[in-house]
């Protein structure tokens, strides 16, 4: 009898093994992938491009479809978003500098970038192997929900928009800045001349 336990235990302490393993090489491979900005979104391009394929050779799970749309418009919203609301910390005294003589504080995002991007690939992942089951394929009319998904994604934006203007933060960086050289005093006197 205590024979048949450890037959038991032993493909499950192996099946164990496999999935750390597997998990050890997965993240791996996406520590790596980290500084590859621009590789990373590519692949993500390309997987999207073929769920769309997919999407309109089948001629179908636009529910699917519609349903990866909020899922990104709410993960862009993270994105878009600071870290620390600045209406719920304006009550603390801690918020994001809105004068020339505040403390500059950098903007640190809610959702960054990597997790954004990350989060984005499984969903187009996700929902393309979710296209091989036929449970998932409503019929329903797709221009209907195309249209309330433009309208979702106007107002949220004119809504994160009005927020960036209200409290004065830009989502995006785009590199040191640069500053002009040295600007040579007027002609006729050095700038240590007084007088």
């Amino acid at each position: 009898m205590e024979g048949l336990g450890g037959d038991a235990a032993s493909p499950m302490a192996s099946l164990a093994k496999w999935k750390t393993e597997f998990s050890r090489a997965f993240q791996f491979y996406l520590d790596k992938s980290t500084p590859l900005l621009v590789h990373r979104w590519i692949g993500t391009l390309a997987v999207a491009a073929i769920y769309m394929l997919r999407v309109y050779y089948l001629a179908g799970f636009y529910v699917i479809s519609y349903g990866l749309g909020i899922y990104i418009l709410n993960l862009l919203i993270g994105f878009l978003s600071p870290k620390v609301d600045p209406e719920l910390e304006a009550l603390d005294g801690a918020s994001l500098p809105t004068k020339e003589s505040d403390e500059f504080r950098p903007f640190i995002r809610r959702l960054p970038e990597f997790k954004f991007w990350y989060a984005i690939t499984k969903a187009f992942i996700v929902a393309f192997l979710m296209t091989f089951f036929s449970l998932f394929d409503v019929p329903v009319f797709w221009p209907i929900l195309l249209c309330y998904w433009i309208v979702l994604f106007a107002l949220t934006m004119k809504r994160q928009i009005m927020h960036m203007i209200k409290y004065k933060y830009v989502p995006f960086s785009f590199g040191k800045q640069k500053y002009g050289g040295r600007k040579t005093p007027a002609a006729g006197g050095s700038p240590n001349h007084r007088g």
